[in-house]
């Protein structure tokens, strides 16, 4: 369960304190999917970094299966986010030099535990259609191909919590439905808790919840 609760966010600035987002809160449960629009500087990106335990709220809190990262050491921190959330942002952020299979795998490289992670990995390399560009590097691949490979970075720990930020904001319309359509796909099959964040209005309304940010706070548009 991730619960938002009260959240508001702040910085300071020349002519004074600057809102960003005021109490908001938000509850979601395994398996359940959101998607957050809103306009460019609304907060929407911000609120996904705290969602993500990137970024401290100024206040309220956010809880992932009943703990508040914002509690732990930074080393446990960083423990916590590489266990239970997996990001993926409009750039791939894919090292150049890295294969298909070991961007996947990157993510596994400071796991605590070791786990058969390769087979992992390479299963879900498969489910994205990749399995054929296994050791292809990324210029070698499509701007689609390339926010595939990020997706199944972003799930080879089975984290919790699926954190995009405009995951088809790169790409063209063809692209962007195909890697819309293996989100939502693979959100069912690991049953994570996905949140979307994007400008785009046709994905934002293949989600059964959708909001807005408006006036530093989060609107509810469909459920």
């Amino acid at each position: 369960m991730l619960k938002v609760e009260n959240v508001s966010k702040s910085y300071p600035g020349p002519s004074g304190t600057i809102e960003i987002l005021r109490d908001v809160s938000l509850s979601l449960a395994r398996g359940e999917a959101v998607s957050i629009m809103g306009p460019s500087g609304s907060g929407k990106s911000t609120l996904l970094y705290i969602m993500g335990a990137l970024e401290p709220p100024t206040s309220g809190t956010v809880t992932l299966d009943n703990q508040n990262p914002f509690q732990l050491k930074q080393k446990e921190l960083a423990a916590f986010r590489n266990r239970q959330i997996g990001f993926v942002f409009q750039d791939h952020c894919l090292l150049p030099q890295c294969s298909v299979i070991e961007n996947v795998l990157t993510p596994t490289l400071v796991a605590a535990a070791k786990d058969d992670y390769e087979k992992r990995a390479r299963e879900l390399v498969e489910q994205v259609g990749l399995i054929d560009r296994l050791e292809h590097r990324p210029a070698e691949l499509s701007g689609g191909e390339k926010q595939r490979v990020a997706l199944a970075r972003a799930l080879v720990m089975k984290p919790q919590l699926l954190l995009c930020d405009e995951p088809t904001g790169n790409l063209d319309h063809v692209a962007a439905e195909a890697v819309a359509s293996l989100l939502l796909k693979l959100h069912q099959a690991q049953q994570t808790i996905l949140v979307v964040v994007t400008h785009n209005a046709e994905l934002a309304a293949r989600f059964p919840r959708r909001y807005d940010v408006i006036d530093q706070q989060l609107r509810a548009t469909g459920i």
